[in-house]
Parts: C-alpha cells; structure tokens; sequence
C-alpha cells in the first residue's frame, strides 16, 4: 500500500467523519452541561461511570478501570476524581478486604447533581446527532451510533 492508495484513502476519510462527529457532540454536550450544572463532559461521564459501582462482588473499579471508562490517563483521572471530590460529588475510601486498595463513590450531592444532569446530557446528545445526520457525510455514522446498543460485561 502507498500513501495515495485508495484504501488508505477512504479508511483516512473514515476516521476524519468519525472524528469530526465525535467533537461535534462532545463540544456541544460540554456546552450544555458547563451552562445549566458546571460540569465538564469529562466530570458528567466520570459521575455517571461511577454512580453504576454496586456492592456486590467486582461492584467497584480500580482507578485504572474508571480510566478507561471515561477515556482518560490513570493520572489524569485521578486529579479528576480530586477536582470532583473537592466539590463534594465524590469520596474516596479504602477497600475493606485489602487496604491497599483505595475506592471512589458518588456521594449523595453528586448523584442528585447526575440526576438532574443526565437529561441535559441526553437532549444535548440528541441535538447533535440530529444536526450531524443533516450533514451526508456524518449522516451513516449517526445511523450507526442509533443502532448501537451499550456492551454486555464481560
């Protein structure tokens, strides 16, 4: 393959429309939530990440697996989970069968600050998509994303 190939061409369009819609929504997603509850993209999905922890076993993430959910460094979710826990919405704790290990939950505040959240998220979410689908290069990409489902837990 060389750098003109047409494979490599479109496979480069590809992510081009991928990344173009994927900023699109998430600009206009910030804009919301920033506007109406003062929080970041990255904050909503961090709260809304955590909140869906349970008691039972393998309920609680590891700092590295909240960093992959949210799409983030292990170091750059941590000053996160500081920067959220400084306001109130998260508490950190040590997990109870091994004291190295140290948990974040939502606290009471943070789940009422993601409750009245999460509609803001999802009308924004919908605005975007809808605007994207009337542009012909995004529109397939937006069917896709309608169509997809979340992943089962392994």
């Amino acid at each position: 393959m060389t750098a003109t190939d047409p494979a490599l061409t479109a496979l480069t369009q590809g992510w081009w429309a991928l990344s173009l819609l994927h900023g699109r929504i998430e600009a206009h997603i910030e804009r919301a939530l920033q506007a109406r509850h003062d929080l970041s993209v990255r904050e909503y999905s961090l709260l809304d990440v955590l909140s869906r922890q349970h008691a039972g076993e393998g309920g609680h993430l590891q700092m590295k697996q909240v960093a992959d959910a949210v799409v983030l460094s292990q170091s750059a979710t941590t000053r996160l989970v500081t920067r959220l826990e400084d306001r109130g919405l998260l508490e950190r704790y040590l997990c109870p069968t091994d004291r190295r290990g140290i948990y974040t939950d939502v606290t009471e505040a943070g789940l009422k600050l993601l409750e009245v959240a999460r509609p803001t998220n999802d009308t924004a979410l919908r605005e975007a998509l809808d605007e994207a689908a009337k542009n012909p290069d995004l529109a397939p990409l937006v069917r896709v994303v309608e169509t997809l489902k979340a992943p089962v837990p392994a």
